[in-house]
């Protein structure tokens, strides 16, 4: 299904959905578990032939047609904890219902290679999503959880575990679950969303 994003950046028309991938900022976090969130945004922004680098709502964002829907790309800059900063003040801008906007972002819960598609519910102790939820007061935001494994050890401080980088053979299941999550986005934009969900959950 990836052929049938549309190679066109900056339509005419108003920004009908916002796409936000979830990361820290700089290069020393550049590939960590906890960035999952931009690597599918680069992706998914690869996919369209679009550019995510113009400065604005606290972040590197960008458009794109995807599923016939002109999106705005978001990576949020202002640190994963305050994600909300960003994506809210986006929404607000477009005037945009949580339901328009899909949030993609990393999950211990799930090993590398799997992915969950929700429409609401909690933050899941997420805290990009618990800031955006705390900041819009709404948790119907379709959302896009990518496994990256849990500790393999339980002592080890989660903070540490989140920052760390995957294994060669982590990353090669992690970038097709990179690749469900672009199909995933193109469906839920055309609010083929119980589709997705049976896909790819």
């Amino acid at each position: 299904m990836r052929n049938l994003f549309q190679k066109r950046e900056g339509a005419a028309g108003p920004v009908e959905f916002l796409i936000a991938g979830l990361g820290n900022p700089g290069a020393q976090y550049e590939g960590t578990r906890h960035n999952a969130g931009f690597m599918a945004l680069d992706y998914i922004a690869e996919q369209a032939g679009a550019k995510v680098n113009r400065l604005k709502f606290q972040g590197l964002c960008g458009t794109a047609v995807i599923g016939g829907k002109k999106v705005l790309l978001l990576k949020p800059s202002t640190y994963m904890n305050l994600s909300g900063r960003s994506v809210v003040e986006a929404m607000n801008f477009y005037k945009l219902p949580p339901e328009r906007v899909i949030v993609i972002y990393d999950d211990i819960s799930f090993p590398p290679g799997k992915l969950r598609i929700r429409l609401k519910g909690s933050d899941g102790g997420q805290n990009g999503m618990k800031n955006i939820i705390c900041l819009s007061g709404k948790d119907t935001f379709p959302r896009i959880r990518l496994g990256t494994g849990d500790r393999p050890d339980h002592r080890m401080d989660l903070a540490d575990w989140v920052l760390s980088r995957f294994s060669e053979d982590e990353l090669r299941l992690f970038r097709g679950a990179v690749e469900h999550a672009g199909d995933a986005v193109e469906l839920l934009v055309q609010g083929r969303a119980d589709e997705a969900m049976n896909r790819f959950n």
